[in-house]
């Protein structure tokens, strides 16, 4: 009987990746992106007092301004005939009208040595992005006093 031999594989010489170089890169860009990567305030981080579950009793020092946002989006200020349009694009982010507008407010109460005070009215129908822009104005024009309202008159 003859003897069979079996013959050994061959090596291939497949050319190897050594990755491992590439992986300290990836993580030396990821510790880069996210040192120098700027932190926005969330809305839920803004400086606002909101208002109590009880009414008070002292009347404000100051007339409060309404601001009312209607389903479309659309932002006035004050109520009944002497509503003022603000704006209306519901699609721009940005409310220049209103924060001129709350600027004045601010500057006025300041100068009468009292707190700005803010109600806001929204329709059912408004989506809730244009609160967060009202919101956001709020903020940039330094009011922290806000109360949510269910009362316009007509």
């Amino acid at each position: 009987m003859a003897r069979h031999r079996r013959a050994e594989a061959i090596e291939e010489d497949a050319p190897k990746l050594d990755i491992s170089s590439l992986i300290d890169a990836t993580f030396l860009l990821l510790i880069y992106f996210l040192v120098t990567t700027t932190i926005q305030p969330r809305e839920q981080d803004l400086n606002m007092t909101l208002p109590a579950a009880a009414p008070s009793d002292t009347p404000p020092e100051i007339e409060p301004k309404l601001i009312k946002i209607d389903a479309n989006g659309a932002i006035y200020v004050g109520t009944g005939g002497a509503q003022i349009p603000m704006d209306s694009d519901a699609d721009n982010r940005n409310v220049p009208l209103l924060s001129s507008d709350l600027k004045a407010y601010s500057d006025l109460a300041k100068s009468a040595a009292s707190e700005p005070l803010v109600q806001i009215y929204v329709d059912g129908g408004a989506q809730q992005q244009r609160v967060i822009d009202v919101l956001n104005a709020l903020a940039g024009v330094g009011i922290s006093k806000v109360t949510f309202t269910d009362l316009v008159d007509p």
